[in-house]
């Protein structure tokens, strides 16, 4: 009983919320709602904390350090810039493919006024906002029509809803993935109102597994690249064309879920992803992928493919409740537009992607120098692989360089703390007691910023 009434003397102690709203806001700088906000999450938090202890105080500077830091964090922009010094050029963390500034205006620009959306300026009635990104796709990619939703598990849960509903998609294990935020294809197509098939083993899928599948109720087969995971030795899986051409005999639509897509050939550059529309040359029916990603636009499903499929797709309810926003078609309209231009180097996950080792050192070098300036000690340049990342391609590395500080467990960890709480915020990759900084995700301007985040050794 006794323990109990000092902790109930000790919580009423605490100041009151309007008191430490009050005390708080002396300082200026931070608005009364966030104080109040952040006034009774802290006093909560303390008064669970006497609880939990049973002795000790908490004193009014914490308190009050606490909730203006809890305040400042409600009033601050969301999201907010980071700088990407790790070399992972698509970040699923950080927002993944950043946009070319060109896409970002269209956005800005899209999102200040009115637009037509949705009228046709010709004859002056309604139009449809997907008539203009529709035709671009149509032009890079020679598919009969296309379709963008807000992102490709959408995209694949209109196609099964649309085109399987109530009937079966056949799917390989090898092919049960799942993406990021523990969503499961097998889920998804649950979603979709479909019952999935799971045919052959984790490793090896022959055709006779699909030829066995298929029977009376079969709406879909489906084949989902695994973007996120390699599965190397003993295996075996169906291609594209022959599962097409089993597509056509029994009459189903073959459907491909690439995850991530690109209307640029990449291989040349040490990079083995084909163009989107590869799929639909190989006999795909659909072919589903990111707006992001590889393709470095806007977060987006986008569907391409044959006319009658689509438009059964686009006539369904759940279109109206995936369908894309103003800022997305702006953003997609302007990537599609300057890749149709051959402007690829516009467009800044391409030119991450695509830049030769010699460029990422010359960056890395000036990195090492304006450090060595601010006195950090021998910060030395290596060659080092950059991870493509974002699930896009598993296990590639780019050949490229990183400027290397080797400080030791504990202080690395510190100043990769620190930098993380920097403005503009600075990610770094931390390896046995070294720093490393990846230039292959910084822009030129951003090294400025970088250096002053790193600041002088403490």
């Amino acid at each position: 009983m006794k323990g109990s009434d000092g902790v109930n003397a000790r919580m009423r102690r605490l100041p009151r919320v309007d008191e430490l709203v009050e005390r708080a806001a002396e300082t200026g700088g931070l608005e009364r709602w966030s104080l109040l906000a952040a006034a009774r999450e802290v006093l909560a938090a303390a008064r669970e904390e006497l609880a939990r202890s049973g002795d000790g105080e908490i004193g009014l500077e914490r308190l009050l350090g606490e909730t203006r830091a809890a305040a400042g964090e409600l009033e601050a922009d969301f999201p907010s810039r980071v700088l990407n010094a790790t070399g992972v050029v698509l970040h699923t963390n950080l927002g993944r493919a950043p946009l070319a500034p060109g896409a970002a205006r269209a956005a800005a620009e899209a999102a200040a006024g009115y637009s037509n959306l949705e009228f046709d300026r010709r004859s002056g009635r309604r139009g449809s906002r997907l008539a203009h990104v529709g035709r671009l796709l149509e032009l890079i990619s020679g598919a009969e029509s296309a379709l963008v939703v807000n992102n490709t598990a959408a995209a694949l849960l209109l196609a099964v809803d649309s085109l399987a509903a109530e009937r079966e998609v056949v799917l390989s294990r090898g092919e049960l993935v799942e993406i990021g935020g523990s969503f499961r294809m097998p889920e998804i197509i649950a979603a979709s109102r479909a019952r999935l098939v799971e045919i052959g083993t984790t490793n090896r899928t022959h055709l006779r597994d699909y030829h066995s599948a298929i029977g009376p109720q079969t709406g879909m087969l489906l084949k989902v690249h695994r973007s996120n995971f390699s599965l190397r030795g003993f295996t075996r899986e169906v291609g594209l064309d022959e599962l097409a051409q089993l597509g056509r005999e029994h009459g189903l639509p073959v459907v491909e879920d690439r995850g991530s897509g690109t209307f640029v050939d990449l291989r040349p550059h040490g990079i083995p992803e084909a163009e989107a529309w590869r799929g639909l040359e190989r006999g795909a029916d659909l072919v589903l992928f990111s707006g992001d990603k590889l393709l470095g636009g806007p977060q987006a499903g986008i569907v391409l493919g044959r006319r009658d499929l689509i438009e059964r797709m686009r006539s369904s309810p759940l279109a109206r409740a995936l369908r894309v926003d103003k800022l997305t078609l702006a953003a997609l309209g302007w990537t599609l537009r300057a890749l149709l231009a051959g402007r690829e180097r516009d467009i800044p996950v391409l030119r991450m992607l695509t830049a030769p080792p010699e460029e990422i050192a010359e960056r890395a070098e000036r990195i090492a120098r304006e450090l060595a300036a601010e006195g950090w000690k021998d910060p030395r340049v290596e060659r080092r692989g950059s991870p493509v990342g974002g699930g896009a391609l598993p296990e590639l590395e780019l050949e490229g360089a990183v400027v290397r500080l080797d400080l030791g467990e504990r202080a690395a960890g510190e100043l990769a703390e620190r930098l993380r709480r920097a403005e503009p915020a600075v990610l770094v990759r931390v390896h046995r007691g070294a720093v490393w900084i990846d230039p292959r995700t910084l822009e030129d301007a951003d090294v400025a910023d970088l250096v002053a985040g790193f600041g002088r050794p403490v």
